[in-house]
């Protein structure tokens, strides 16, 4: 099963349906994959693990939100102003 985990991800190509986000709209999709994306990693980190399956969420994101978002998110981050509860 991991083997078709690791072809999905390197098969990707945008991101698929979630139905957690059904409208047109996808900002709120993009803004969860970036959350689930941080807290994935550093969950992982925590526990000394490999965060490759997080690569998942970043894909997702990456796809989804414009670059100028995620580089604010980013900074906001390094800055320790993000509102996301990571």
């Amino acid at each position: 099963m991991a083997d078709t985990v690791e072809t999905k991800i390197q098969n990707y190509r945008t991101a698929p349906f979630d139905a957690r986000f059904p409208n047109t709209n996808q900002t709120r999709n993009c803004y969860q994959n970036y959350l689930d994306f941080h807290r994935c990693t550093k969950a992982l980190s925590a526990k000394d693990q490999d965060v490759a399956p997080c690569d998942w969420y970043q894909r997702v994101y990456k796809s989804l939100c414009p670059t100028s978002w995620v580089g604010k998110w980013d900074d906001q981050i390094e800055g320790g102003s993000f509102a996301g509860k990571i």
